[in-house]
């Protein structure tokens, strides 16, 4: 296949497929809005699993590298009480391998790393995509494409080419709090939330806390409010709302709203309509929360990189890229819409204090 195939979005789904189209020969050109990859810190950790992001992975060639990176202790899980003590522990086995966790920074780094030189087009925003797959971006120039695919998250710029659908706010805000130094900075929250995760609920709100690699934690304090809530209060405004609402919790608890390193980044959380489906076009598709934005429960980037890994796939055993595209789709589409039913309101099992994550 000679056809041009362009990525919008160098977050992993995007960058999955570009490395797995490469794989079989296929030129691809990826643009992303970023100066460069290291413009902007990349968020959290995130626990591939076996089943679906570990495939890819494979079919990417990049398995083993991936497993020299993760951090298989991250599968550690605690549900907490309001006082910190321990309801629930999963300990993950030595040789525990089916969701370990990478911090999203050292998995881009792996993906861009693997793809050959120029892939990435950094600093090209896209204004928008046609159906016919011509580009328009924000700096007065387009780019004339075969394929589009676009990779480029909850906001996406292209999926209006294919469909109306726009996210809309869940009525649950994540607000994150990053803690540096844990071990030796903040030690009693290190040594409460473990290698892994915790999390703690009352019914209204959780704290749910996160270990990355470098001796970080970032905790997200959700909870069931207008998504506009923060307005314009500063941080020392912010955090006297959070103790109001978290009164009834333990001090030790606590530190994970008074203690955090810098300020808190609001995050509210939106999902797209389920089903959400699009008229097949053989010049426009979408993968991962531009295709299928659900709550972040740990399927996101699992589902966006079987996606980039079905798609690459399809399009390198197909004729055509519009025979490509449509059989993707004709798995693609099915599967999010059964998983997006299954998550649909499903933060609310993460305010649920009889809620405990599995292990």
């Amino acid at each position: 296949m000679t056809s041009r195939i362009s990525i919008i979005g160098a977050g992993p789904g995007g960058l999955t497929c570009a490395r797995i189209l490469q794989k079989h020969g296929i030129p691809v050109t990826v643009y992303d809005r970023d100066p460069h990859p290291r413009a902007r810190d990349q968020g959290g950790t995130l626990d591939l699993h076996a089943d679906d992001g570990q495939l890819a992975l494979r079919e990417a060639g990049l398995l083993d590298e991936f497993l020299a990176l993760a951090r298989p202790e991250g599968q550690e899980m605690r549900k907490l009480d309001l006082a910190g003590q321990i309801l629930v522990h999963h300990i993950p086995a030595e040789d525990e391998l089916f969701k370990p966790e990478i911090d999203r920074g050292r998995l881009r780094g792996l993906l861009l790393d693997s793809l050959e030189p120029g892939t990435v087009q950094w600093g090209r925003t896209l204004a928008k995509a046609d159906d016919s797959g011509r580009l328009h971006f924000t700096d007065g120039t387009t780019v004339e494409t075969d394929l589009v695919i676009g990779a480029d998250g909850a906001w996406s710029r292209v999926r209006p080419a294919v469909s109306a659908a726009v996210p809309y706010y869940a009525g649950i805000t994540f607000l994150e709090a990053w803690f540096d130094d844990v071990e030796n900075a903040h030690p009693d929250l290190a040594a409460l939330v473990g290698q892994g995760s915790a999390t703690a609920a009352d019914g209204d709100r959780c704290l749910f806390a996160q270990r990355n690699s470098g001796d970080h934690i970032r905790v997200y304090l959700i909870q069931r409010l207008p998504a506009d809530w923060i307005g314009a209060g500063d941080t020392a405004d912010v955090r006297a709302r959070l103790l109001d609402a978290f009164s009834a919790w333990s001090p030790l608890m606590l530190r994970m709203i008074t203690d955090n390193d810098g300020p808190y980044v609001d995050r509210p959380l939106y999902v797209l309509p389920v089903p959400h489906t699009w008229e097949h076009s053989p010049h426009v598709t979408l993968l991962g929360d531009a295709a299928h934005l659900m709550p972040p429960l740990g399927v996101g980037v699992n589902l966006a990189m079987l996606d980039a890994s079905e798609l690459a796939l399809a399009l390198a055993g197909s004729t055509t890229i519009a025979e490509g595209v449509a059989a993707y789709e004709g798995t693609m589409l099915p599967r999010s819409t059964d998983i997006a039913k299954q998550l649909e309101n499903g933060t609310e099992g993460l305010l649920d204090p009889e809620f405990s994550p599995a292990g």
